[in-house]
């Protein structure tokens, strides 16, 4: 009868051990499947600007508790990183944006870097609530514009840009801001303001002007 005691003690401490790492097993494959079905890749490790490069006026971009803090002179960072080899056609962007009182920012699609001056290739997304200029968060710089957006200065929001195609659309803490289909245009691709592929591009407007950016990720969408 012990000897029987003793085998059912075992049995049972085996199962609950088996039963144990199965669940583990099936917590981990869980997680490892939301990741690769989620696509979603950081491009900013929220400590450095490992795989950014800025052109004039470094010290307009700096990172502070997780965001990057964009306050100076004229200036650009823009991906350089390893993702895609930095090179974008089809996406999903999005990034968490703070503004404050007066601030004017840009976050630059489907261009390239540049030593100086405002990025003449590819098209600039506004980051602006509260600047003089009109033209607010979401629209199109030169483009198409809004001037209202449902969101606040001094409150994170998420700007999430989608290209697919010549469509893009802009969406502001899930609403959509605009859509725009960009037309039949003699310009050749990956030269001025159009729609091709190329990179990504944070833009510092003015001394007067602070804005916060994190969790910056991109999804990259099929062809």
């Amino acid at each position: 009868m012990r000897n029987n005691y003793k085998f059912s003690i075992m049995y049972r401490y085996q199962f609950f051990l088996a039963a144990f790492f199965l669940l583990l097993s099936g917590v981990s494959i869980a997680q490892e499947g939301n990741n690769a079905t989620d696509g979603w890749i950081s491009l900013f490790d929220g400590k450095t600007l490992n795989g950014w490069k800025v052109n004039e006026h470094p010290e307009t971009f700096r990172v502070e508790d997780g965001a990057i803090v964009v306050n100076g002179e004229r200036s650009h960072l823009f991906y350089a990183g390893d993702v895609n080899n930095h090179d974008f056609k089809n996406f999903e962007l999005k990034v968490d944006v703070m503004t404050f009182p007066g601030s004017n920012s840009g976050i630059y699609f489907h261009t390239q870097f540049q030593e100086v001056g405002f990025p003449e290739i590819g098209h600039e997304v506004q980051v602006n609530i509260s600047h003089t200029d009109w033209r607010r968060s979401g629209s199109i710089y030169g483009i198409v514009h809004v001037d209202t957006v449902p969101v606040k200065d001094k409150q994170w929001y998420t700007q999430h840009i989608i290209v697919q195609g010549k469509t893009v659309r802009i969406l502001i803490d899930g609403k959509l801001i605009l859509e725009y289909n960009e037309p039949d245009t003699t310009i050749k691709p990956h030269t001025g303001h159009t729609i091709s592929s190329g990179t990504f591009a944070l833009q510092g407007h003015d001394p007067g002007s602070k804005v916060l950016f994190r969790n910056i990720r991109v999804k990259i969408l099929p062809d």
